[in-house]
């Protein structure tokens, strides 16, 4: 049924109550006040109609307008991160602290360990994020173990490591053997293993407020990569961290503003990697240059069993975040 036989209908229906010659003497003037009313309850409808698209366009244009805002927002965010934080040089070797370099040169390091140390630079990497002795410190995802060793040798008997790795596959099994076997060494008797998932309430268990450093070296990516609940990892670190602790990341450089498009090249997008940290409400307080390396395209994969040659010519960030 029509509009026009709506209004006939509800019209008829009016004159049942009320003498017809009374309101409309004539035929002509009933069916002009039947076309009027039918009329005016379309313009109603029509009325209607425009103010909920009206309504629905501006609802979109002022959240169109609002995401655009906050995009803009986080790339002013970015840019003034980079500014306001620049990168610092690559320390020279008179002012690396003499416990790391004791600790690098040690002569019962492995050669296998050694023959990394060109391409890591991990005298620039523990004088960056001021690893001292008797500090309290933890080495996230720390695979070998290569990281974990100078941390323990840097520390030394009155500090304290936290080695943790999640549990291996099968076939990263030689990865488990080599970090089983390395905390054996009695000069990582500082050093605690922890064989826990990062999804575990215990996977980082140091006391609250207890660690001066966190480490992940060249492995953040890979909690992406594995859709690891970073913000609860974050968050875990930020807990165990003492006032001013450092929240210390080193990570394989993706092309700016990738995000997480180049996980496959176990690369990450290094302002991505700062805003998820920041959102735990760290403050990212120094960048280092010490690992860049201009001539790396980004676009090869940086895993150790496909890197092949290229392996330690990565171009990577260092990121010093403090807990406030």
């Amino acid at each position: 049924m029509d509009i026009y036989e709506k209004c006939r209908e509800l019209f008829l229906q009016r004159l049942k109550e009320t003498a017809v010659s009374k309101i409309f003497p004539s035929r002509e003037r009933f069916l002009f006040a039947i076309q009027y009313a039918a009329e005016e309850k379309l313009g109603r409808e029509e009325t209607m109609r425009k103010r909920r698209v009206s309504t629905i366009l501006a609802i979109s244009m002022t959240t169109a307008v609002a995401l655009a805002a906050m995009d803009l927002a986080r790339a002013q965010q970015s840019l003034t991160t980079q500014i306001a934080v620049p990168e610092s040089a690559a320390l020279t070797q008179e002012k690396i602290p003499q416990p790391i370099r004791a600790a690098i040169s040690a002569a019962d390091r492995s050669t296998a360990d050694k023959n990394l140390d060109a391409g890591r630079q991990p005298e620039q990497m523990l004088a960056f994020f001021g690893i001292q002795p008797g500090m309290k410190v933890a080495d996230l995802w720390a695979g070998t173990g290569y990281s974990t060793e100078l941390l323990s040798r840097t520390v030394g008997a009155n500090g304290l490591v936290y080695s943790q790795n999640p549990p291996f596959p099968p076939e990263f099994q030689m990865v488990a053997d080599a970090w089983t076997e390395r905390l054996k060494n009695p000069t990582l008797k500082n050093a605690t293993a922890v064989s826990k998932p990062f999804d575990a309430a215990d996977f980082l268990p140091a006391p609250s407020g207890s660690l001066d450093a966190v480490l992940i070296n060249m492995n953040y990516h890979d909690l992406v990569i594995r859709n690891i609940d970073r913000a609860k990892v974050n968050a875990a670190v930020a807990q165990a961290l003492k006032s001013g602790g450092v929240y210390a990341i080193v990570d394989h450089s993706a092309k700016d503003g990738s995000g997480v498009a180049d996980l496959q090249l176990h690369r990450i997008d290094e302002q991505f990697l700062i805003s998820e940290v920041q959102k735990a409400g760290f403050t990212l307080a120094a960048r280092s240059s010490a690992l860049r390396h201009a001539g790396d395209d980004r676009t090869w994969s940086t895993s150790p069993r496909v890197a092949g040659e290229r392996r330690g010519t990565s171009d990577r960030f260092m990121l010093l975040f403090k807990k406030p």
